[in-house]
């Protein structure tokens, strides 16, 4: 029994013995593993260090992996212009619906759609034979009346009868007259006639028709004076001057055109803090009244400009910078530029300041890239 007891004391005591040394042996591993961590970051950092210095010393047989690949355009002074967008429409000063000024029955019509018609022609005649027939009894009269006048301004001339027998004669001449003008005027009002040249548009009145004062008849247009009115905020009316070249686009016809500005309105409209600007068209057979147009202003243009893509310009703390491909060390590197932009306009910028003639600007794959990065392209 004692010798059992002493091997059972024996064994106890060796695995105390073992668990102690595997414990010593863990802590071993671990801070063997922690030096070696520390070797590979100082490795690392001496490979990186190695390989930048190959790099720059024009050896890029190991490092032509680790270059970016990008598209560059060489900087020229090119044409930039910046233009006011806006939707117009098409006008006509001479586009008319003449109305009837009489009530009556129309007993002529003597244009259709389509007519062309020239100033005082008439289009439309409303029943007027009593009017006529008044008329032909005052210029009857009046041939009396004028005669007796003659008879008695001679014998005045020749101091022969009484004056106040050939003011009566004048009076009388003198009343008809204005009569007779009146009737005239009157008679007038009887016949739709064209206000100016041009060519009937719409016709809406019908033989026998009757018809009260005030009713649209015709409408005449004048396709040879239209014009393109757009509306502009107020915060271009600095900006916008006669004469500016305009470029008109006409989506739904599928034309262009180009003009100038014609009239720029000095009033301010106070429910839309906006003004007109009207834009001379071109004589053409397609533009109509009412017709949508796309207008473009050019308020500023510059022959000498340089130019780069709005997209290739990045911001960072409100300042603008470009990358730029240089060589340095017979390496491609690229190197952020801060730049000064000027008006955008077309996916274009104006570069002001910060590049320059022959610049080799980044178009492509310049984002993530890094000031002093090694290109290719």
């Amino acid at each position: 029994m004692k010798n059992l007891f002493k091997l059972m004391i024996s064994l106890t005591v060796i695995a105390f013995i073992a668990s102690c040394g595997n414990g010593n042996n863990v802590e071993a591993k671990k801070t063997k593993l922690e030096k070696l961590k520390a070797q590979r970051i100082e490795l690392s950092d001496k490979i990186k260090s190695l390989e930048d210095e190959i790099a720059h010393s024009g050896d890029t047989s190991k490092s032509t992996e680790k270059r970016k690949d990008v598209m560059v355009t060489k900087i020229e002074p090119s044409l930039f212009s910046h233009s006011i967008d806006v939707q117009g429409r098409v006008e006509g000063d001479e586009n008319i619906s003449i109305a009837t000024k009489m009530a009556g029955t129309i007993t002529k019509v003597n244009v259709v759609a389509g007519s062309v018609v020239k100033t005082g022609e008439i289009m439309a005649e409303i029943e007027n034979d009593a009017m006529r027939s008044q008329l032909a009894d005052l210029q009857s009269s009046y041939s009396l009346v004028k005669d007796i006048y003659n008879r008695q301004k001679a014998l005045w001339d020749q101091k022969v009868g009484t004056e106040i027998q050939y003011l009566q004669a004048k009076n009388n001449k003198e009343s008809m007259e204005q009569k007779i003008e009146q009737v005239k005027r009157t008679l007038d009002m009887y016949y739709v006639k064209a206000p100016f040249n041009g060519t009937v548009d719409e016709v809406t009145i019908k033989l026998g028709q009757t018809v009260s004062p005030g009713i649209p008849a015709i409408r005449v247009v004048n396709l040879n004076k239209l014009k393109v009115r757009a509306d502009l905020a107020e915060a271009y009316a600095s900006k916008i001057e006669t004469g500016n070249t305009v470029n008109l686009v006409f989506p739904d016809i599928n034309k262009t055109a180009i003009s100038k500005v014609a009239y720029i309105a000095k009033v301010i409209n106070t429910l839309t803090r906006s003004f007109n600007v009207d834009v001379a068209l071109p004589s053409n057979e397609f533009y109509r009244p009412n017709m949508v147009a796309q207008v473009s202003i050019v308020d500023y243009t510059n022959d000498k400009a340089i130019v780069a893509p709005v997209n290739a310009v990045q911001n960072i703390d409100d300042r603008n910078f470009v990358f730029v491909a240089v060589e340095e060390n017979g390496n491609k590197v690229a190197r952020k530029r801060e730049v000064t932009v000027g008006d955008t306009y077309n996916s274009l910028a104006e570069i002001v300041k910060g590049l320059q003639t022959g610049d080799l600007l980044i178009t492509t794959g310049y984002n993530n890239l890094n000031d002093g990065q090694l290109i290719k392209f």
